[in-house]
């Protein structure tokens, strides 16, 4: 009785992303400047494409956001005029107050926990580092939000 053995291959990903180097490049921690690595070309056409779609799915969710807003602040509105729900609006103003004198307390600080000031200056650190990548992805953006 002979046994056949299946050989089966293991996919090492961390060998799998080291063969892959603009995989490495742009987003491997360790590979410093990602952008620096290629040329301004690459860098805008990169920038670019991801800040364009980034800007279209924003575009498209900030219509969608919009409506359903809208629209149910216009269903609200029409089912409290036909009497199918009362609005306390003492209460509704009462609570904006609230919120409001919240929102003061809080921007009236200006100090950031330092977890978010580290990762503030990480992202401006990367952003001074890729600056004409960032700036492809900038024009890709406004494009983006436009169509």
């Amino acid at each position: 009785a002979g046994l056949k053995e299946d050989s089966f291959n293991v996919l090492d990903l961390a060998e799998y992303t080291k063969n892959r180097p603009w995989w490495r490049k742009v987003f491997a921690p360790s590979s410093g400047s990602s952008a620096e690595k290629y040329n301004v070309a690459t860098q805008l056409i990169i920038g670019g494409v991801t800040g364009w779609c980034t800007g279209f799915i924003f575009q498209k969710v900030g219509k969608l956001a919009a409506t359903a807003v809208g629209g149910g602040f216009f269903l609200l509105q029409i089912a409290n005029h036909t009497g199918y729900i009362k609005v306390d609006w003492k209460l509704v103003e009462r609570d904006v107050n609230k919120a409001k004198q919240q929102l003061k307390f809080h921007s009236s600080g200006n100090k950031m926990s330092p977890e978010v000031k580290s990762r503030v200056d990480e992202v401006i650190i990367f952003l001074k580092k890729n600056v004409i990548l960032t700036g492809g992805f900038a024009g890709g953006f406004l494009l983006g939000m436009a169509s």
